[in-house]
């Protein structure tokens, strides 16, 4: 919990931290509100995609609902930045 009180600079780096899914889905939040960084809905929806895919079903909920408010462009991508970060941990 002490790295969300972190500077938001590297925070998706970190394996340990990144790869639960609490996490994934705490850095949709923080992209989605606007949270220490700019709101960014495109890694809004990556935060919440990699969130779903390992369980976290609410997730899968703002994940969708963010959904409506983007092009198609723009959730593609936010897949494939999804897919990049997946590859890279």
């Amino acid at each position: 919990m002490a790295r969300l009180e972190l500077s938001s600079h590297g925070i998706e780096e970190s394996t340990d931290y990144g790869s639960t899914p609490d996490a994934l889905f705490q850095l949709g939040l923080r992209y989605c509100v606007g949270r220490d960084v700019d709101i960014d809905l495109v890694e809004a929806h990556k935060w919440f995609n990699l969130a779903a895919m390992r369980g976290n079903d609410d997730a899968k909920q703002y994940r969708s609902e963010i959904s409506r408010e983007m092009s198609k462009i723009q959730i593609s991508r936010a897949q494939r930045l999804a897919r990049e970060w997946i590859t890279k941990h």
